[in-house]
């Protein structure tokens, strides 16, 4: 068996078990996701539609506030300040969420970079075992290549392994 090819039994127990995976999260994961991703949406699509209508209130407000202007400067004055104060709470609110998609997208690039070195790590180690294995049996064919030689580390074994034991 070669380790780069999967006998066909490994294949078919893997594809079932992928197909079972599948099925679960599409039965039951791909949902939630698809529902938290449309009600971001909403929520979005909602606030956007809110600082288009702050907006268009603010220019109505101007052209209000300029004809009347002598008596209604106070009032003028609190619209702008609430209506500053709402465009900073949304421009935050936007920092806010922009500066966790981002923090998702670098965790998730860390998490990949992370898997990706494991696996280039696990591949090396297979490789280093496979020359290690090879090298011994190598070594101990030239070491043994003689009926006296095998015969020794024969009995030194048997000795170490009656040592070890008592």
């Amino acid at each position: 068996m070669s380790l780069l090819t999967p006998e066909p039994g490994l294949l078919f127990w893997m594809m079932i078990s992928f197909g079972i995976v599948l099925l679960i999260l599409a039965r039951y994961g791909f949902p939630v996701i698809l529902k938290a991703v449309e009600k971001r949406k909403n929520y979005i699509e909602a606030s956007l539609v809110a600082a288009h209508e702050a907006q268009e209130e603010l220019g109505k407000l101007v052209q209000t506030g300029e004809r009347m202007l002598a008596d209604t400067r106070r009032d003028q004055h609190a619209i702008l300040m609430e209506t500053t104060r709402l465009k900073e709470q949304l421009i935050e609110e936007a920092r806010t969420i922009a500066a966790a998609e981002s923090e998702k997208m670098l965790d998730s690039a860390r998490k990949k970079i992370e898997a990706e070195k494991e696996e280039a790590l696990r591949t090396i180690r297979a490789e280093v075992t496979a020359l290690s294995v090879q090298l011994t049996e190598r070594i101990l064919r030239e070491k043994l290549s003689d009926e006296q030689e095998q015969m020794k580390m024969i009995d030194r074994l048997l000795d170490e392994v009656v040592i070890s034991k008592s």
